[in-house]
């Protein structure tokens, strides 16, 4: 690992479960980012967290924000993220806050009105626009395309999901639109764009949310077809097609390592890129080559760009009928 002539940022990091874990291995990979303080609602957690990862014990939210840091990640369940955004942001810190950013975009608009406010880098988490292979898809393309790209084809559903998991909760905002629409949300707007129209349907399940979804979307660059579910075991790729060709970025295409390129002229194009460190290492070492280069919004996850995707999922529940509380 080569050293960094950057300032470290510093980070603080609200949530302990396996979401933070994950951040915390790819953290571990970037010399521009150091583990300072975490908090978490649950204090035998935060224990666990801190003694195998370093950084300061925070007993509530208030310490934390109070500490020596520049950043915060947010690996809480949805129905929080809003809140602890806005906190942060009022606190001057940078917040990078895992995906969905918020439960609509109502909420979404607040933290994003609080980021300009307090002039403030705010990032949704969405990693697989970062890794080599999804970078490596775009970059090939650019030489050798695959004509204009008008439909795309994605999704996954998973039957480990255990009862309890706070994704089957109601009052977490759970439920498969929230946890994995918000990937199939991304990649249509990233490959097909503004979003003209949605339809759905989908079942709920005994703790009323969608244990099964499916949704087709009207872009301004073509359509898109969806699944997402907790109930039914699916398959987890990605299809995009265009007039020249279609790409398949084979399972997991939100972890993505291994693309096909299928071309008319019969032509096959194999895309074989593995990633380190669980992926989180990308994301993390984008959001802080912003910081130190004092750019308070992605060129990649744009605010814009979380907008599109949160409406897609009102769209979505809307459809489906699944509301939360306060809506």
């Amino acid at each position: 690992m080569s050293k960094s002539l950057n300032k470290i940022i510093r980070w603080g990091i609200i949530g302990c479960g396996s979401v933070s874990h994950r951040f915390m291995q790819g953290l571990q990979e970037i010399p521009d980012a150091q583990m300072a303080a975490t908090w978490s609602r649950s204090p035998e957690s935060v224990k666990s967290f801190v003694d195998k990862y370093g950084g300061k014990t925070c007993s509530n939210i208030d310490e934390l924000l109070a500490s020596d840091i520049d950043a915060i990640y947010i690996a809480t369940l949805p129905d929080s993220h809003a809140f602890y955004s806005i906190a942060a942001l009022k606190a001057g810190k940078h917040v990078l806050c895992e995906k969905p950013a918020s439960i609509n975009l109502i909420n979404l608009e607040e933290v994003l009105k609080v980021a300009k406010e307090q002039n403030l880098l705010f990032m949704e988490g969405m990693k697989p626009p970062f890794y080599p292979l999804y970078r490596k898809i775009k970059e090939h393309l650019l030489t050798d395309p695959i004509g204009e790209i008008g439909y795309l084809r994605a999704g996954s559903s998973v039957t480990d999901i255990k009862e309890g998991h706070p994704s089957l909760s109601h009052e977490l905002a759970g439920g498969s639109i929230m946890a994995i629409g918000i990937y199939e949300a991304f990649l249509a707007v990233d490959w097909l764009g503004d979003t003209k129209q949605v339809q759905a349907m989908g079942r709920l399940g005994s703790t009323a949310v969608d244990m099964f979804s499916i949704f087709q979307t009207e872009h301004e660059g073509g359509y898109g077809q969806f699944y997402t579910g907790f109930d039914l075991h699916g398959k987890g790729d990605a299809l995009i097609c265009g007039t020249l060709g279609n790409i398949t970025i084979h399972k997991n295409w939100w972890n993505p390592a291994l693309a096909t390129i299928d071309y008319r002229d019969g032509r096959i194009v194999e895309l074989d890129i593995p990633f380190a460190a669980g992926g989180f290492n990308y994301e993390i070492e984008h959001f802080c080559q912003l910081i130190n280069n004092n750019i308070l919004e992605s060129p990649v996850i744009n605010h814009d760009m979380s907008r599109q995707m949160i409406a897609m999922l009102d769209k979505v529940r809307a459809h489906v009928g699944l509301r939360f509380n306060g809506e």
